[in-house]
């Protein structure tokens, strides 16, 4: 039987979230409105999507901080 009390290991991790994991945006709402201000680049681009998915290898730059997708694991 699969150990419920971890979520399902996965290839991807959305915006949003990501914003919030390492601590760009304190809020689900705050990381909206980064993304949707254009305050948010992928990979050297403007993302406006907030539930864009990142996989490994991914830069992400908010202001003058630059995040790099290494690993999706817990």
């Amino acid at each position: 039987m699969p150990d419920e009390s971890k979520p399902p290991s996965t290839d991807h991790v959305r915006l949003d979230h990501f914003l919030k994991l390492c601590g760009a945006a304190e809020t689900g709402g705050q990381a909206k409105m980064m993304i949707q201000a254009g305050d948010v680049f992928v990979n050297g681009e403007v993302e406006t999507r907030r539930r864009k998915k990142l996989i490994m290898g991914d830069v992400v730059f908010v202001g003058d901080e630059e995040f790099v997708i290494e690993s999706l694991d817990d």
